[in-house]
């Protein structure tokens, strides 16, 4: 639903977006693009959407965001990514996720940066921000990488009757949890956050939309600082907050 913008988080990664008009292009890797090795990489000239969701407001089915591609750029990714060690199958017949268009049509309306989406397998955090290590000598050619998740995403615990509905005590001590190592880069206890976050398995029941923060992680420079971009809920325990390590480096 947060596509339909509106709201304080929608005007947040507005505000991000207009702030990073000039990237090359946006690799992103998104929580319903998880998949068995090898990596797959989007290598089409324009984007398509999948709409890979039931039961929401027709007018949700009916956004587009006609995001070019660029296969040069995917070969350029590709390359990158071998070099590390992993091996990578582009794909040309799968279009983006929601997990990959909601933020970017919130962040880049206007859908002419080019996109490429990445897919993700199933292997420990450690492996995934090896992963995201791997993508850091694209953002010296100018491309951003992203990662689209939830920090607290447990569906069956949303108000969906009240978007803004109080906290639950329980998602905002995990979310608050997290946010303090990510700042802190305490990769440690990051990597050990089922057994050492604060309700953890209540706030991340499964991983996939978790992972690609580690992925993010990855990709930041270690002398980054932690940029907020947007912390608050919906539905009472979904948690939107959204950071960047895109600050200049010092």
């Amino acid at each position: 639903m947060s596509a339909l913008g509106g709201d304080d988080h929608a005007a947040a990664l507005h505000t991000f977006g207009r702030a990073h008009r000039d990237a090359k292009a946006i690799l992103i890797v998104s929580a319903h693009w998880q998949v068995s090795k090898p990596l797959r990489l989007s290598a089409w000239d324009r984007a398509p959407l999948v709409y890979d969701f039931g039961g929401f407001p027709q007018e949700l089915y009916q956004l587009t965001y006609p995001a070019p591609g660029n296969p040069v750029l995917a070969a350029r990714v590709a390359g990158v990514l071998r070099a590390e060690g992993h091996d990578v199958t582009p794909q040309t017949d799968r279009g983006l996720d929601h997990g990959a268009w909601v933020p970017l049509r919130l962040a880049w309306p206007e859908a002419a940066t080019p996109v490429l989406e990445l897919s993700f397998p199933f292997v420990s955090p450690e492996e995934l921000f090896q992963l995201g290590k791997a993508l850091r000598p694209l953002r010296d050619d100018g491309i951003l990488v992203a990662g689209s998740g939830g920090i607290v995403h447990n569906l069956r615990r949303v108000h969906l009757d009240n978007k803004q509905a109080a906290v639950d005590d329980w998602a905002a001590e995990f979310d608050a949890w997290i946010a303090a190592q990510v700042e802190s880069r305490n990769l440690e206890k990051l990597f050990a956050y089922r057994s050492l976050g604060p309700h953890a398995r209540l706030s991340a029941p499964a991983t996939e939309h978790f992972d690609p923060l580690f992925i993010a992680l990855g990709a930041a420079f270690p002398e980054e600082r932690v940029e907020t971009i947007f912390a608050g809920f919906q539905y009472g325990n979904l948690s939107m907050r959204s950071f960047s390590f895109s600050s200049a480096r010092s």
